[in-house]
């Protein structure tokens, strides 16, 4: 999730908690809070490509690393004299907002460690994306009432509020689901790994993604009641397997056992792109809402000194604003009722 929404969470949920006993201290202590874990970013490698993407939202992220988490969210609070004699709610202000973080981010797409060290599952429930508008004014405007008027209520009403946007989202992917198979159906194809995910900062719009023999299928979804549903076809990559990968690479140990973290990094839908097929990236995300194009991903250079390269074209993600307003209105050409209605 972007930093500025895990701040106002953490911040919300400690001013809601501790407001009555910290005053403004605690949505400033709860911002921290909310923020820190994802200081995981520091890690990296020069001679590993891939060692950010293994790290960050792993274990800083975790239920079991909250209490040390929270410890050191708090530590620079209790420098302040004044603050000291009231370690007991600075603690438990810093330690509920740094448990928000993890929750909040396993709601997207991208992954995150929450049972770490007991298990190596990547939770990612693909409810809401990293930006959400909407979720970040809710508590924005809850916290500023919250901290102004000095009552808790406020802060109780947005935190209300933003489970009621997250708990909506379930429900219009699980109606995008179906729809999904609907479509499937008309293409005569069996469904063997379906997904959704969410589109940037709303619920109405979906990426659907599923495997059906080898090939990923990728539509647009636009969900707003189960009668009116809308799609737009967008492409078909092949997935990629490590027996797909040259002789060469296959050969090359490093390569493999990049490819393998990689693969598990992207929950194993992984294709080429279409234009570019040296590179390897993660399906779950695309440039092009009309064609597969990556955002990141891996290219391969057996029997080099180093043979992984990350390829990152994030500065290239561009949010088309009224091409997106065409689609959340329902006024883009290209969507049309789903096959058969």
């Amino acid at each position: 999730m972007d930093p500025l929404t895990h701040a106002l969470l953490g911040a919300t949920a400690a001013q809601f908690a501790l407001g009555p006993r910290l005053g403004r201290h605690a949505w400033m202590i709860g911002a921290f809070g909310g923020v820190l874990p994802d200081a995981d970013i520091v890690i990296g490698s020069a001679s590993d490509p891939l060692l950010a993407i293994e790290y960050h939202r792993q274990f800083t992220h975790a239920f079991a690393f909250i209490p040390v988490g929270g410890a050191v969210a708090a530590a620079p609070w209790l420098l302040k004299q004044q603050l000291r004699p009231h370690w007991r709610p600075v603690l438990a202000a810093a330690t509920i907002g740094y448990a928000t973080h993890g929750l909040l981010d396993a709601c997207t797409n991208y992954g995150t460690h929450l049972l770490w060290p007991f298990s190596d599952l990547r939770v990612a429930w693909h409810w809401i994306t990293t930006i959400g508008p909407l979720l970040t004014l809710m508590l924005l405007v809850g916290l500023v009432f919250s901290v102004r008027r000095q009552s808790r209520w406020p802060a109780a009403l947005a935190l209300v509020l933003g489970l009621g946007y997250v708990g909506a989202a379930v429900w219009q992917r699980e109606s995008a689901l179906a729809v999904q198979s609907e479509i499937a159906a008309s293409r005569g194809h069996r469904i063997d790994r379906p997904d959704m995910f969410p589109t940037v900062g709303n619920m109405l719009l979906w990426r659907s993604v599923y495997e059906s023999d080898g090939r990923l299928y990728t539509d647009r979804i636009r969900v707003l009641g189960s009668q009116t549903a809308q799609w737009k076809p967008a492409s078909s990559v092949a997935l990629v397997r490590e027996s797909d990968l040259s002789p060469e690479a296959q050969a090359d140990a490093r390569v493999r056992r990049d490819f393998d973290r990689f693969r598990y990094f992207s929950a194993g839908w992984v294709a080429r792109a279409t234009a570019d097929p040296s590179v390897i990236g993660d399906a779950r995300y695309s440039l092009s809402t009309d064609a597969y194009v990556p955002i990141w991903g891996v290219r391969f250079h057996p029997g080099a000194p180093l043979p992984t390269e990350w390829v990152d074209h994030t500065a290239r993600n561009r949010v088309p604003v009224s091409a997106l307003w065409r689609e959340l209105a329902g006024t883009d050409p290209a969507y049309g009722p789903l096959p058969g209605r």
